[in-house]
């Protein structure tokens, strides 16, 4: 592990799940079951749980971690593992971007949850938004094995996804501050979102 590896997995990489936790906490419904799909060693999950002890979360994701925050079951990367309407709530943090086709699981993620999903992912919009990207990728995922397609998409390009799909942005924001001071300002900023998205339910 080189020294930039060290100080993100040692500073960085906390310092980013504590924000998030935070910002994903307060999006969860109340009482609810959630689905982390590609949770990783679900070190998050387990920081909002420290907080959400009212909500059950269970993780899937491709790739065994040696060592995990709770259980995780694996699954092949394009369908989810669970019946139509299965949990209240489905969650992605930084996994869309690194599949060759977004929309796939966008569409399991419609029909496996029956009120929200919960988006966390980048965004294109600003200058130089792709080389700092990629730089980050690099940086947090190689050495980890996590496939690197690059797939980031700008914002309009989102909501033509949620659109086609038939869901409704209830909530979204940007400019996170995920990082300290001057690395917000290159990696954070607007190149990073959450959105709620609301399940549409069929008229009978």
């Amino acid at each position: 592990m080189n020294l930039i590896e060290h100080f993100h997995r040692g500073y960085i990489q906390n310092r980013r799940a504590h924000v998030l936790a935070e910002h994903l906490s307060s999006l969860i419904p109340h009482s609810t079951t959630l689905l982390d799909v590609g949770c990783g060693d679900g070190r998050l999950s387990a920081r909002i749980l420290e907080s959400r002890g009212d909500i059950v979360i269970k993780g899937v994701d491709v790739l065994a971690r040696s060592q995990s925050y709770f259980p995780v079951d694996l699954f092949d990367g394009q369908t989810i593992p669970a019946d139509d309407g299965s949990f209240d709530v489905v969650m992605f943090v930084d996994v869309l971007h690194h599949t060759e086709d977004p929309m796939i699981l966008l569409r399991e993620a419609a029909r496996v949850a029956r009120r929200h999903i919960i988006l966390k992912d980048h965004l294109l919009d600003r200058p130089l938004a792709k080389t700092t990207l990629r730089f980050m990728d690099s940086i947090g995922n190689a050495r980890y094995g996590v496939a690197t397609p690059y797939n980031y998409w700008y914002e309009r390009k989102w909501r033509q996804a949620f659109e086609e799909i038939g869901l409704t942005v209830g909530f979204w924001a940007s400019d996170l501050q995920l990082y300290p001071n001057i690395l917000d300002l290159l990696f954070g900023g607007t190149l990073h979102f959450i959105t709620r998205l609301d399940i549409s339910v069929p008229e009978r």
